[in-house]
This record gives C-alpha cells, structure tokens and sequence, in this order.
C-alpha cells in the first residue's frame, strides 16, 4: 500500500490547472448509456473512482476509446443486461459509490437496471431512498434482494410525473433526469439540486437532443424524448480542487496562481474563504492566491459573534470544502465554528490535526470550534491515515505546512479524488514522495 511523506514547511509557488470535476464526470459517463450513438468528453478527470466507473461502463458493453489525455469517447451501442449479474460488474459496482447513477439510464433505454449497494467514503449515512422514489414515481417496479444487497429496477415504460424529493439529492436528482429524458411526458423535479454537475448534465442532455428547462433552478421540467443523440461535452475544472488549491495556498503561505477557472460557481467559495480573511487577486480566468505574510483573520459577525461556517445544498456552501476550510482556520487570527450538517461523520479526522497541535475542540458529531494559532504555533509533523478523499486532501495541506516530515497513509483515499496530486505539487515547489510503507 503506497503511503506520502511529506516534509512540511516549504513555501510553494507557480500555477496549477485544475482538473474537471469528479462530481460531474461521475454523472457525465453515465449518461452516455442514453444513447446508441458515439458521445465524446472531454477534460476527463483522469483519477481512480472515474477510472473504475469507465471500467464498469466496458463491462457493460460500452465501447471506449481514450483519443488524448482527459479526452475519452463512449459509444453504448452494444449494451450487454447479462454483465450486470457478472462477479466483475458486481464487485466494481460496490466499489463505487457513483455507480449508483448507471441505474437511471440503464432503466430509460432497456426497461430494467440493477445495482449493488454501492460503497464510497465513509462519512455517515447515505441513503438512497431519493433515487428509487423517484424512479417508482415514474413507473419502475422496485425490488430490494436483502439477501445480495442489490437493488433493482424494471419497467415496461416509463411515464412523465410531478416528483416532490424529500431532499435535494445531486446524484438523486441526476438518476431521475436521465430517467426521465426518455420517459414518456413531462416531468418535473421540485427541489431538484441544483449544483454546477446537474446544470452541466441537463445542458448535455439538451445537447443530445432532450428538452430540460429550469436549468440552474430547484425545478426541472423534463419533455420525454423517444431519442437521444450523440454530442461532444466538455467537463467544467472542478471547483472542490480550486477550493483545495486556495487552502493550501493560505496554510503554507504561498502564491499560487488557479488557471482557467469558471468563476461563474466560486462566488459562494470565494465568499467563505474571504470571511476567513483570505484575499485573492482575479486576473482574466485565473485566480491568484497571494502570500499571506501577515496571516488572515476570521471575520466575526457584525454583532461580534463567533462566525460559523456550515453546508447546505446549492447555492449554500459545499460540504466537500469544509474540511478545508477547517484546516485553514487553525492558523487564522480569531476563532470559528464549523457546522457540518450533512454527514454525521465527517469531522472525525480532526483528532489528527489536535496531534499535530492544532487547537479544535469537537463539541459533537456535526459541529467542532477551531481556535486559529495565528502562525505562531506550527503544526508539528505525525504519522497519520486518511479516511476518506476531502479529509485526506486536509491531512495532506496539514502535512504541508507543518514542522517536520509526516507520514500519510491510505493514500488512495486521495488518488479516488486528485489526479497526480504529488507530481503537480511537486512543480510547486512540495517536498513530497510516494512511498511503500
């Protein structure tokens, strides 16, 4: 099992490309199970959950073929229900938690899909009840096998309904378009989520020939098509490494400069991180991080209470960046409440950051306080593992910025989410190394 070790306390400096969005891409491939026709991607994030998703799709039947770096195309023309019983697609499906988003095409196009209770970060409960209330309200008969924890789903034809999600699921609301863009009738989602991923799915779907409208909206209107063509898309730079990239930069003090980001979605992460007391320098479609040499301090209300920063759906903070924003506030002037409220178990990882010193008391499973050192504590170098992949991207920051070399182990928590992500720190200037430990 490899492991990085890192020798933290080196001021980085230079540009980065943020890689497409794993969120996205997820949803993106599937969805070229709507169609016979060859879909071309492009920017596809070349990391270890999206990879292991294009090896699902090839058991499936779908013709792959990589014409450059990040580029890919996908012609599902031969799709083969059989694989889906198959030891390989089984195994592969429980590995990955985006799986899940096979089901909605799957069902749309050839009447029936199953999947097995897939896997992912464990971060607390994730239930998928969305999803299959969804697709049952459109006319799916569903079948749970509690004896081979597997999930099915068939129908002769799907029909056009009004869909009420009890909570604004991104992967829920995703399954339930694609579903619907072949469905006879209309459809429409009411508290759909509404992230960038599901605005750049339906703006794809369009494109292949569907008709979704309220993009950007809590409400989609889907018009059921009998057809879906081919396109060419192309995958937006994922906004939760600009987050990450932002909160290295303020950890370790360094300039760096974001290229080719779309500020269009950053207003909200931008907003955050600038109550952190970070400031950043706009410069056509780079963002640039300046050195905080004189550190950064929390902004408190204007009432003077404590800031508290917490998640929600879009356009409400990510829940994806708050670990970050944690680990930035250790070396803040001031203090700040983190309120996570999606995941029950999200905040676990902070025990490694109080050994390295940092001051964090967790009050309980959804809510810790973070004391900032202001840069006169350093963190202190540790031996630690990662849980999952946005409290590893936090362990490594961390790591980064510390006194000493640290050790990280179960790096492919990471690898799941950054694409060569030691390499490109590297190039920054990072004393970092992939080790087998």
């Amino acid at each position: 099992m490899n492991s990085f070790k890192v020798e933290g306390g080196v001021k980085l400096s230079g540009d980065v490309t943020p890689q497409g969005a794993k969120n996205e891409a997820l949803q993106i491939l599937c969805a070229t199970l709507l169609t016979s026709e060859k879909v071309i991607i492009e920017n596809v994030p070349e990391i270890i959950d999206v990879l292991r998703l294009i090896d699902l799709l090839k058991i499936l039947g779908v013709k792959i073929e990589k014409i450059s770096n990040n580029k890919y195309s996908f012609e599902a023309k031969n799709i083969d229900l059989a694989a889906i019983k198959s030891d390989d697609y089984q195994s592969k499906a429980k590995g990955l938690r985006g799986s899940i988003m096979v089901i909605g095409p799957l069902l749309s196009r050839f009447g029936k899909a199953s999947i097995p209770k897939p896997g992912g970060d464990k971060i607390g409960r994730r239930r998928l009840d969305t999803h299959f209330d969804g697709l049952i309200k459109l006319g799916a008969k569903f079948n749970y096998d509690i004896k081979n924890y597997t999930y099915n789903v068939d129908a002769l034809n799907l029909k056009g309904t009004y869909i009420l999600l009890d909570q604004p699921s991104v992967t829920g609301t995703a399954n339930i378009i694609m579903a619907a863009s072949l469905a006879e009738g209309e459809t429409t989602i009411y508290n759909a989520a509404c992230e960038p991923y599901i605005q750049q799915l339906c703006s794809m779907i369009n494109q292949m020939g569907g008709n979704v409208t309220g993009i950007g909206s809590n409400s989609l209107t889907i018009y059921g098509v009998k057809n879906l063509k081919g396109c060419t898309h192309k995958i937006d730079p994922d906004i939760i490494e600009i987050g990450s990239w932002i909160g290295l930069a303020a950890l370790t003090r360094s300039d760096i400069t974001i290229k080719g980001v779309n500020f269009k979605h950053l207003d909200q992460i931008l907003n955050v991180f600038e109550k952190l007391g970070l400031n950043f320098i706009k410069e056509g479609n780079n963002l640039r991080i300046p050195s905080h040499k004189g550190g950064y301090e929390i902004q408190n209300y204007i009432d003077g209470s404590i800031l508290t920063v917490s998640d929600g759906p879009w356009p409400l903070f990510t829940p994806d960046l708050l670990s970050i924003v944690l680990v930035v506030a250790t070396q803040s002037r001031g203090s700040v409440l983190i309120h996570q409220k999606m995941f029950e178990s999200r905040l676990f990882f902070v025990d490694k950051l109080i050994d390295m010193g940092a001051k964090i008391i967790l009050c309980d499973p959804h809510r810790a306080t973070v004391i900032g050192h202001d840069f006169k504590s350093q963190l202190k170098s540790t031996v630690m593992t990662s849980p999952d992949i946005r409290a590893g991207i936090s362990l490594l920051i961390a790591a980064l910025s510390a006194q000493g070399t640290s050790i990280i182990h179960n790096i492919e928590q990471i690898d799941r989410g950054y694409e060569n992500i030691d390499e490109r720190l590297k190039k920054l200037g990072a004393k970092i190394e992939r080790v087998s430990i």
